[in-house]
């Protein structure tokens, strides 16, 4: 698949850090690359969507800051291929925050072979593939998050969903230790947060839901923005290979 990547208006400063954040063309990415804009950062936002240049040009007008819009499918070469140039064309990267991540829900019974390979290929081999294309170019301290999610625990119709996401944990841990010391990596797993998706979920089963969140509401996609932010921030320097929970207290299954 073909990807392009257009510069937003905005300060370009080489003293300025770089981070990329992938499915940030709305909901919780484009949350966390506000949350980074806000804070000073040069975002490169990617999204299979072109949504996501205007999402960039938007961020950009409402902070000041420079950010990137990149059209980019994260589990092909050719969308690695072009997050990767957008990064060198910037410099001075320092996180990479993988959210990209997409549902095809059904029972195990009725689950298709294309249902469950296309949630792993982006869900799983995206961050893979990206990790491996762009965590040597990060700076020396750099920051790897990838955004997991509270189904990894196990969700009904969700059975590739949340072998994806609770593989992603795995993975997080594993790669956690074979960049250590240089660089660190860990994973937010989300619990039912505020978003185009979750507010198409029928009334009932929304306030089924609700009543199982000790805080009794969804979370915000700018309190996950804030734990990636501190993730890739000097305040958490000796934390890596971990999992956070941002879930309303919401810790046990389903």
């Amino acid at each position: 698949m073909l990807a392009s990547l257009r510069f937003a208006p905005g300060p370009r400063m080489s003293a300025v850090r770089t981070a990329v954040v992938t499915g940030a063309a709305r909901g919780i990415g484009a949350g966390i690359a506000a949350k980074f804009a806000r804070s000073g950062w040069h975002v490169v936002l990617a999204d299979l969507s072109p949504e996501v240049v205007e999402t960039a040009s938007a961020i950009a007008a409402e902070t000041g800051a420079a950010t990137t819009g990149v059209v980019s499918d994260v589990s092909s070469p050719d969308g690695a291929a072009a997050i990767l140039a957008a990064v060198t064309e910037i410099g001075d990267f320092r996180a990479l925050v993988n959210n990209a991540g997409i549902t095809r829900d059904a029972m195990i019974k009725k689950m298709t072979p294309e249902a469950f390979t296309a949630t792993n290929r982006v869900n799983l081999g995206g961050p893979i593939r990206l990790n491996a294309a762009l965590a040597e170019h990060l700076a020396d301290g750099g920051t790897i998050v990838n955004i997991s999610s509270k189904s990894s625990q196990g969700n009904v119709g969700q059975f590739n969903y949340a072998l994806s996401k609770a593989g992603l944990l795995g993975y997080t841990r594993a790669l956690a230790i074979e960049l250590a010391p240089r660089i660190r990596v860990n994973a937010i797993s989300p619990g039912f947060i505020a978003t185009e998706m979750t507010d198409a979920i029928p009334d009932e089963l929304r306030n089924n839901i609700l009543a199982r969140i000790p805080l009794a509401r969804p979370g915000q996609p700018s309190e996950i923005a804030d734990v990636a932010l501190w993730l890739c921030s000097e305040a958490s320097s000796y934390v890596t290979g971990q999992v956070l929970g941002v879930c309303g207290g919401r810790t046990y299954a389903p």
